[in-house]
């Protein structure tokens, strides 16, 4: 058993939204509900959500992202300095049917960034005082999505005609950020970050040559830029990353296993766990593992979240067995591949669906590790 996280048995972080609870946001979105009945269905929701996870064997629970539209951008738009623009920018996701398209607002740095607020301070306090038996965990983006996305082009160059005082007031927002959050009695963080994994696809580094970006060696300057966000980070807190493909509505974005970015990523980021992406062959072969040093953990994503279907027992055991062959068994877990609802909108399957693969990650992980 791990007494720290990332435990044998973990999750991502959202969780498919209740109908009251998108029709409550739809509600206030329209002027027809007041904050403060919004934040009490959110609370409601969240409170049984919690009970959900312990009573499925969970040793780790979040509030399921239920007060976010998305996973990244809710608090992004809360560090000082950053806005959206004008203009949308279009991501094109895949899944077995074809494309699809998710058009958000363009996001803009006009001002220094700053850590204005304790973002996400109330909604972590709220988790922490539900939680009986698991560790309470906050999701939030890795710094690198503040770039990743809109690249210099959303940076004010009148602002940052250096980039490097951008990424070094962002390591300073962030890091600031973390120490809050420890003070709250925040033990267990965890930094999402899709650019990482992205940089695998060959299309996609050939986007970032386009922009003007050095595609070849970004994903060293990300490494850099969560390390510095994470330096003097209190002790008793542990953190880890979650790298995915994309995740809109049981679609992807990019594909590519982790061999481009994996002898930086594994030896050098200063993260206690990696959460990775395993659940097809978008994301390649286990054989990049071979350079996760002693005392990091690997929660391996086996199970999808982007359909319904129950994986095997044997299935799951077979290929942490494989992955076994690359870090000590001792390092594994096992989690979901991905989150259930990244967005509002969730992937395509049923809370029942949801919780059933949840406990069969407990219980598959029992069965491996005891």
């Amino acid at each position: 058993m791990r007494t720290t996280p990332p435990f044998r048995a973990d999750h991502v972080g959202s969780l498919l939204r209740p109908d009251e609870v998108t029709d409550a946001r739809r509600r206030f979105a329209e002027g027809a509900l007041p904050a403060e009945r919004l934040r009490e269905i959110e609370d409601q929701a969240i409170r049984e959500v919690v009970r959900a996870q312990e009573a499925a064997g969970l040793r780790s629970a979040t509030d399921g992202e239920f007060r976010r539209a998305s996973w990244h951008m809710d608090f992004i738009y809360r560090l000082g300095g950053i806005g959206q623009a004008d203009e949308r920018i279009k991501v094109k996701f895949h899944n077995e049917e074809g494309d699809i398209e998710f058009a958000p607002a363009a996001m803009r740095v006009h001002d220094r960034v700053r850590l204005d607020e304790t973002i996400f301070a109330d909604d972590f306090t709220f988790l922490r005082d539900q939680v009986t038996t698991a560790v309470p965990k906050l999701t939030i983006p890795s710094p690198n999505m503040v770039h990743y996305r809109g690249g210099r082009a959303s940076i004010d160059p009148g602002v940052y005609p250096d980039m490097e005082e951008f990424w070094s007031d962002l390591s300073s927002a962030y890091a600031e950020q973390v120490r809050r959050l420890a003070a709250l009695g925040c033990t267990y963080l965890q930094l999402d970050d899709t650019s990482l994994a992205y940089l695998n696809d060959p299309e996609q580094r050939a986007e970032i040559a386009g922009r003007g970006d050095d595609a070849e060696n970004l994903h060293l300057r990300y490494v850099r830029q969560i390390n510095d966000a994470l330096a003097g980070r209190p002790e008793g807190l542990a953190v880890t990353t979650h790298m995915c493909r994309g995740n809109f509505r049981s679609s992807w974005a990019a594909s590519g296993g982790y061999d481009f970015v994996a002898e930086a990523l594994f030896s050098e980021l200063a993260v206690d766990g990696f959460f990775l992406e395993f659940d097809d062959e978008r994301s390649g072969g286990f054989e990049p593992l071979r350079f996760v040093p002693k005392g990091k953990a690997v929660v391996l994503g086996l199970v999808t979240t982007k359909r319904g279907e129950l994986e095997s027992k044997d299935d799951l055991k077979r290929r942490v067995e494989e992955a076994a062959k690359y870090v000590d068994a001792d390092q594994l877990c096992l989690s979901p591949q991905c989150g259930f609802s990244s967005t509002v909108e969730g992937n395509s399957l049923t809370r029942e669906q949801q919780f059933a693969k949840l406990r069969l990650i407990v219980e598959t992980a029992e069965e491996i590790w005891g």
